[in-house]
C-alpha cells in the first residue's frame, strides 16, 4: 500500500484551489462556514496547501485567529436546531441538509416542545444559539435523543467552555461540508469508528441493563471482544491469528522474507467501568485497517507487522495494570493467579473458565526476544484536552509520565453519630478526606504532577454511625520517577500524620509502579515526518495517562501517536469520543510511518 492510498491531498481540485484568484477562492468554499466568507478570505492568504487537512488547518487557524466578536458573530450565524428559521423554511441547503439527516423535521410534537424550551433556556444562558454537528463523529447523524441530550448536558457549561465549544462544533460541521467538494471520504476511519462500535456492543450485564460499557478482564463481554477482534484479523488479512496464553490476540503479517524482524504495535481491549469506547481499542483496529489495505494491494514490506490486542491494561478486576503487555517483557507475577476479584474468583480459574492453561510455563513463553523486534509504536486517543483545545487531530507523544498506585484502609472506632463528642471522634473518613485535599494541594504545587483519591469506601456505612474505617486508592503520576517518588514519600508522610493526630491506624499497599518511558528520539521523529507529511501541524506532548507502551519501554524503543478526543477530550467515561476523519488521519499517518520504515537508509 502507497502513501497515496490514503491520500488526504485533493489531488486535481486542491491544485485548482491553490490556483485560484481570491474571490474565486471564496467562492468555491461558498456555504462551509454558515454566513461568513471572512474565514475563506483570510485563509487564501496562507495558500498553498499540501492537502485537504492542511486546508481545514487554515480555515481553523483563520477562526482561532480572529478576535472574540468575530467568533461570537460566527457563532451567531448558525441557525437555532428545529428553530425558528427551520419552521420557516429560510435554512441555507447545508443545514437543512445536516438537520434533515438528524430527522429533526420530523420531530413529534413533544420533542419540538421540548427543544423549543432547551433553545430558549440555552440562548437566555449564553446569548447565542446551541451548535451542534448534527451529523455527528461518523457523518451519518446523530438520532434526536442525542441531540436532546447534549443540549441538556451542555446548557450547564461555564460560558468560557461552551463557547470553546460551539467553535468546535463549528469547525466539525466545516469539515463535514467540505469532505463532499473533493470527493472525499474518511473510508479507513469509517471502518475504525465502525469496528468500535461493534466492540461496545459487548458488556457486563449489569452494565449493559444501563446502557454502559464495561469489559473487564476475561468476563465473558471481554472474551466476546477477543473473539470479535480474532475474527476480524483473519478477514483482514493476516497470516497468523492466535489467542495466547493470558488471552491477548495476536495478528501477525509477514514480511516479504518470513524471517525479518517485525514491528510491534497494539494497545488493549479491556475497559474501565462504564467506558468510552475508543480507549485502548484504536490502538489494535488502526494497524489491523493498515494491514487489511496492504493485503488488499497484494503488497509486503521488508518487515514483518505483530498486532497485539493486549487483553488487560486498566487493572479493573484484578490489582494486575499492563497483565497483557507485561506478559510480554517477562514481567507477569506468579501470585497474581491466586488474586480474587470482588466475586471472590482466582485469576487462575477465571483463565481456564476462559479456556486458558493458566500455567506460569505458558505464560513465560509469551515473552519476546528483543533481537527479533524493530520496535513498538501504540496510536492512543489522547484522554486529555490539549489537543481539542487547540484545534489539531494528531499529536506526537514525548513521554509517558511515571505512576504509582496504592489501595489503603484508615481504621478508627465506629460510634453513635448523636452521643459521641466531635473532639472524642475517631472518624476514618475524616481522616482519609483530609488526606484527599492534602494531595490536591502537594499536586498542584508540583508542576506537571497529579494526584487522585479515584475510590473512597465506608464499608457497611449507617448515616448514624461514625465510620470506623474508610477504604481508598491512591493514584499519583510525575513526568520524572524522582518526581513522582517524593508525591508518594510525602503524601504518606502526610497519611501518618493525620493518623497520629487523629488517633487513627492505616494500612498502605502499593499495587502498580511505572517508570517514567521517554519516548525513543528516532521513533518519534517518524511519527513527527508521519504527521507533517498529511499536511498538518507537529505538536508535542507527554502523556499523563499510562499505556502499554510503558511495559514494551522496558526492551524496546517506544513511540506513541495521540488522536484528539471530543467533548474537550474526555476520557474513560460514556462521552468519549473521536471523530471518522481524525480516525482516519490516524490511519494516514500510520501507513506513512509503515512506508518510512520500509524505505532504504539515505
Amino acid at each position: 500500500m502507497s502513501g497515496g492510498a490514503i491520500s488526504e491531498d485533493g489531488g486535481e481540485l486542491l491544485a485548482k484551489l491553490n490556483a485560484a484568484p481570491r474571490g474565486d477562492f471564496i467562492a468555491k468554499l461558498a456555504g462551509v462556514y454558515e454566513h461568513s466568507p471572512w474565514i475563506a478570505e483570510r485563509a487564501w492568504d496562507l495558500r498553498p496547501f499540501a492537502s485537504l487537512a492542511a486546508l481545514k488547518q487554515a480555515l481553523v487557524r483563520a477562526v482561532r485567529e480572529a478576535g472574540h466578536e468575530q467568533q461570537l458573530a460566527l457563532v451567531r450565524a448558525h441557525p437555532e436546531l428545529a428553530g425558528k428559521a427551520a419552521l420557516a423554511g429560510d435554512l441555507t441547503p447545508e443545514s437543512l441538509d445536516e438537520q434533515g439527516r438528524a430527522g429533526l423535521a420530523h420531530c413529534s410534537p413533544e420533542e419540538f416542545a421540548q427543544l423549543r424550551d432547551l433553545n430558549a433556556a440555552y440562548s437566555a444562558r449564553f446569548g447565542c444559539p446551541f451548535i451542534l454537528a448534527v451529523r455527528g463523529p461518523r457523518g451519518t447523524g446523530l438520532t434526536r435523543g442525542q441531540i436532546i441530550a447534549a443540549l441538556e448536558r451542555r446548557l450547564h457549561n461555564p460560558d468560557d467552555v461552551e463557547f470553546a465549544e460551539c467553535l468546535r462544533q463549528i469547525h466539525r460541521i466545516a469539515e463535514i461540508r467540505l469532505n463532499p467538494k473533493f470527493g472525499f471520504e474518511p473510508a479507513l476511519g469509517n471502518a475504525v469508528w465502525d469496528w468500535c462500535e461493534a466492540l461496545a456492543a459487548h458488556s457486563e450485564p449489569e452494565w449493559a441493563a444501563k446502557g454502559q460499557l464495561t469489559a473487564t478482564y476475561l468476563t465473558d463481554a471481554h472474551r466476546a471482544c477477543a473473539h470479535d477482534i480474532q475474527s476480524w484479523m483473519l478477514d483482514c488479512g493476516f497470516d497468523d491469528v492466535a489467542i495466547d496464553a493470558v488471552g491477548n490476540v495476536v495478528g501477525l503479517y509477514h514480511g516479504s522474507d518470513p524471517q525479518a524482524r517485525r514491528l510491534l504495535t497494539g494497545s488493549h481491549y479491556d475497559t474501565v467501568r462504564n467506558a468510552g469506547k475508543y480507549d485502548g481499542r484504536i490502538g489494535i483496529l488502526i494497524p489491523m485497517v493498515c494491514v487489511r489495505e496492504l493485503r488488499r494491494a497484494g503488497r509486503r514490506l521488508p518487515y514483518g507487522i505483530e498486532v497485539v490486542a493486549f487483553a488487560e491494561e486498566e487493572g479493573q478486576r484484578y490489582k494486575t495494570a499492563f497483565l497483557g503487555s507485561g506478559a510480554l517483557v517477562g514481567a507477569f507475577a506468579p501470585a497474581w493467579l491466586e488474586q480474587r476479584d470482588a466475586a471472590g474468583m482466582t485469576m487462575r480459574d477465571a483463565m481456564l473458565h476462559a479456556g486458558l492453561p493458566a500455567s506460569l510455563d505458558a505464560v513465560a513463553a509469551l515473552r519476546r526476544d528483543p533481537a527479533r523486534y524493530l520496535g513498538f509504536i501504540e496510536v492512543h486517543i489522547e484522554q486529555g484536552p490539549v489537543l481539542s483545545a487547540l484545534d489539531l487531530p494528531l499529536g506526537i507523544v514525548t513521554s509517558i509520565n511515571a505512576n504509582v498506585r496504592c489501595v489503603g484502609e484508615i481504621c478508627g472506632l465506629a460510634s453513635h453519630a448523636g452521643t459521641t463528642p466531635m473532639r472524642q471522634r475517631r472518624d476514618a473518613a475524616c481522616g482519609a478526606a483530609e488526606l484527599a485535599l492534602y494531595m490536591e494541594r502537594r499536586a498542584a504545587a508540583d508542576g506537571d504532577a497529579v494526584a487522585t483519591m479515584g475510590m473512597l469506601d465506608v464499608p457497611g456505612g449507617s448515616i448514624n454511625v461514625v465510620p470506623g474505617r474508610c477504604r481508598f486508592s491512591l493514584d499519583l503520576r510525575a513526568p520524572s520517577d524522582a518526581q513522582r517518588d517524593s508525591l508518594l514519600g510525602d503524601v504518606r508522610a502526610e497519611l501518618m500524620a493525620i493518623c497520629s493526630r487523629r488517633g487513627l491506624r492505616f494500612t498502605l499497599e502499593e499495587t502498580m509502579r511505572e517508570r517514567a518511558a521517554p519516548s525513543d528520539p528516532a521513533w518519534q521523529a517518524r511519527w513527527e515526518r508521519a504527521v507533517q507529511a498529511l499536511g498538518l501541524p507537529l505538536h508535542r506532548l507527554p502523556s499523563g495517562a499510562g499505556h502499554d507502551a510503558m511495559k514494551l519501554h522496558a526492551t524496546l524503543p517506544q513511540a506513541m501517536l495521540f488522536v484528539r478526543g471530543e467533548n474537550a477530550g474526555i476520557s474513560h467515561n460514556p462521552l468519549e469520543s473521536s471523530t471518522a476523519d481524525d480516525l482516519h488521519l490516524a490511519c494516514a499517518a500510520f501507513n506513512r510511518l509503515l512506508d518510512d520504515l520500509a524505505a532504504p537508509p539515505c
